[in-house]
C-alpha cells in the first residue's frame, strides 16, 4: 500500500472516530459506485451525512480543505444522490460535510469539521 493511501485510510479512521464521539453513527466507509467514492456515510437522528475526509501530515503545503474544489463538491452531490437512490430512497434530510485531519499519526491529530459544504 502506498504511503499516501495509508495516510488517507488513517485520516478516515480518525474522522470516523471523531464523528462517533460526537454522536454520529458510521453507516458506511468508502462507499463506491461507477461515479466515485464517498469516504464516510453517517447518520445522526434523521439526518444522513456524507463526509469528505482530507488528510495531510502538516499544513506546510496548504490546508486540507483547499483540496475540496467546486468540481469535487458537484461530484459529492451526485454521489450522495446516488447513495440515496440505492440505499434510502425516502431520505429527506441529507447533508454534505468536510473533515480535515492534520498529523493523523500523532496521539492527538487535529480534526476540523465543516458542516453543510454543498
Amino acid at each position: 500500500m502506498a504511503a499516501k493511501d495509508e495516510l488517507g485510510r488513517r485520516g478516515e479512521a480518525v474522522a470516523a472516530n471523531w464523528f462517533e464521539q460526537h454522536g454520529y453513527v458510521v453507516v458506511e466507509r468508502n462507499w463506491r459506485c461507477r461515479a466515485g467514492e464517498i469516504d464516510l456515510v453517517l447518520s445522526r437522528g434523521e439526518t444522513t451525512v456524507f463526509a469528505e475526509v482530507k488528510t495531510r501530515t502538516s499544513v506546510a503545503y496548504g490546508h486540507p480543505f483547499e483540496a475540496i474544489t467546486a468540481q469535487k463538491t458537484r461530484r459529492l452531490r451526485r454521489l450522495a444522490a446516488e447513495w440515496c437512490r440505492q440505499n434510502a430512497p425516502g431520505a429527506e434530510c441529507i447533508r454534505i460535510d468536510a473533515v480535515a485531519v492534520v498529523d493523523a499519526w500523532s496521539a492527538m491529530p487535529r480534526v476540523e469539521h465543516l458542516s453543510g459544504i454543498a
